[in-house]
């Protein structure tokens, strides 16, 4: 039996979970041209939830961190690099972990990310983004918007080297790198390339990551 600490620790085991229970069919290899073609394992409606382990008074416990919807998820089983894709957007909510909050209390959302493109890494615990990235703080209202994203699952980080654009109450700032926690509570852009003051609560309707 799986330890939570384990389980936790890789968020493929979470969305196999998801996926069988939407499709339940196991990889096939095909032999074309002397060749092995692997095909994928697919499924629909993926929801799945990230949660953290814990050990209060000898007895293991979970926290509820996130949760991951996806309309479509592919997921290849091979032996060297084995990865999922999500080929038609994906969205998770993070959640405000809160240590004095009751066991069955509501979680509350603290940043939501959203993309058109998702490709996790299982062994490097690392989600790739792209197409349209949007990082949302829900409490404080900053929001990142960029054309590529990674997203490290075991620092709990978001990072990139490409353009971004975060956009604030009062003003938009343009820059190339960046990396931010996963809830978007502190961010560092790496080049600093302009500022634009806008109306307190204004925002522009274009993205940059479009």
């Amino acid at each position: 039996m799986l330890s939570v600490n384990l389980i936790n620790r890789s968020l493929v085991l979470l969305l196999a979970v998801a996926f069988f229970a939407g499709c339940g069919k196991k990889p096939k290899e095909v032999a074309v041209s002397n060749k092995v073609v692997f095909i994928p394992e697919e499924a629909t409606n993926v929801e799945s939830f990230m949660s953290e382990g814990d050990n209060v008074g000898g007895k293991l416990s979970a926290k509820v961190k996130g949760k991951l919807t996806a309309p479509y998820m592919l997921r290849y089983q091979r032996s060297d690099t084995p990865y999922t894709e999500f080929p038609r957007s994906l969205h998770v909510d993070f959640y405000k972990v809160d240590s004095n909050a009751k066991a069955n209390a509501v979680p509350i959302v603290e940043s939501q990310m959203d993309a058109l493109y998702g490709k996790y890494f299982q062994n490097q615990e690392r989600i790739f983004l792209r197409d349209s990235v949007v990082v949302k703080n829900i409490l404080k209202g900053d929001t990142v918007r960029c054309r590529e994203l990674w997203w490290d699952q075991h620092t709990e980080k978001f990072y990139t080297d490409k353009p971004v654009r975060i956009y604030q109450k009062d003003k938009i700032l343009y820059g190339t790198g960046m990396e931010a926690d996963q809830n978007f509570r502190w961010y560092t852009i790496t080049k600093l390339t302009g500022t634009v003051l806008t109306k307190e609560n204004g925002m522009p309707g274009a993205g940059a990551g479009k």
